[in-house]
């Protein structure tokens, strides 16, 4: 597989990377470990390179998952986690999920340190912040990244789902290699302020849920039933009434890939590396067909007239309902 570099600091990944948070949380049912570590071996065998994980994810089990896989293809891989959460207290959103953002320099510090344990590694190639804190200022949070650069168990850093003034400010103080955040032909609010930004900057940007979390697939329909614990029983865009609405889209896509003859997910997937060449989806699975069928979206060739009538086409369609809880909602673009 080819590769995209993310900023200009060295950073260089294979072009579409493996989301493992699915593996053990939010999307079950939830496979038997080795089976996850012989799809992560998998993945590698096939050229993928970089792994997209979280201490979140768990918390912890997911990076304790990747840490396990990566034993003896350690210099083959490019590991990608993230801090900023506290999950030593009890305050937990309406969603399931833990709320308690922090970023202060000593639990970045604690943080990478049980990353490293988990991950069995001595090097992070990408740490992100997983979430801005409002209380703790970003030039502190790139403060102590640099410092942890200069001691060597970090390589680069990033940022997920900041806005672009946070952006600017971190960037100053250590220069970020990457940003991640939701895009996808259901979610494009990144288009306006963000992309430009990240170009102007050159900074690489790393989209997660390139597939709208399966809605692009073209798997999912109005009579979908996911199990109880699934997330998406909590995204406003999936209940019944929206996800109605929203099936306009999937069924174009669907239509597109059929003229095209390849899947919804290729052209959802490819539709997104067109976009930019230092973009790198991580979409996520737990089965090789997937994994293979998205690989097989950087072989979609889209001529000028079909990217201009699919982007015509998105352009018509309006999405209904938002896209996180709205605990978690008011935790991005800060």
């Amino acid at each position: 597989m080819e590769k995209r570099k993310l900023g200009n600091q060295g950073l260089e990944v294979s072009t579409i990377g493996l989301g493992c948070m699915g593996m053990t949380q939010s999307y079950p049912p939830f496979p038997q470990k080795k089976d996850m570590i012989k799809l992560i071996h998998q993945a590698i065998d096939l050229g993928v390179n970089f792994f997209d994980t979280a201490e979140g994810y768990g918390p912890y089990e997911n990076e304790k998952l990747l840490g396990e896989a990566i034993k003896g293809h350690r210099k083959n891989v490019v590991i990608a986690t993230k801090f900023g959460f506290d999950f030593t207290g009890n305050n937990v959103g309406k969603s399931g999920k833990f709320i308690s953002l922090d970023s202060r320099p000593k639990t970045i510090k604690r943080a990478v340190d049980g990353m490293l344990k988990r991950l069995n590694t001595d090097y992070i190639d990408l740490l992100y912040q997983h979430r801005v804190d409002p209380n703790v200022p970003i030039e502190e949070v790139a403060d102590t990244v640099k410092e942890l650069i200069k001691e060597g168990k970090v390589l680069y850093w990033g940022i997920s789902e900041p806005g672009v003034e946070t952006v600017r400010r971190a960037h100053k103080v250590c220069p970020l290699s990457a940003v991640q955040s939701e895009y996808s032909m259901w979610y494009r609010n990144c288009e306006e302020e963000l992309l430009p930004t990240l170009e102007k900057l050159t900074i690489g940007f790393v989209p997660f849920s390139p597939l709208g979390k399966g809605f692009l697939t073209g798997s999912i329909n109005k009579d979908t039933k996911f199990e109880s614990n699934d997330f998406r029983n909590t995204i406003p865009r999936f209940n019944v009434e929206n996800l109605d609405s929203n099936m306009v889209l999937a069924d174009m896509v669907k239509d597109f890939a059929a003229k095209k003859n390849v899947t919804p997910a290729q052209i959802a997937l490819a539709w997104i590396l067109y976009q930019k060449p230092w973009i790198v989806p991580i979409p996520g699975t737990k089965k090789l067909e997937r994994l293979k069928e998205n690989i097989g979206a950087c072989n979609v060739i889209f001529t000028k007239e079909e990217l201009n009538e699919l982007n015509n086409e998105i352009s018509k369609i309006n999405i209904v309902g938002e896209r996180y809880p709205e605990d978690q909602e008011k935790l991005t673009g800060i």
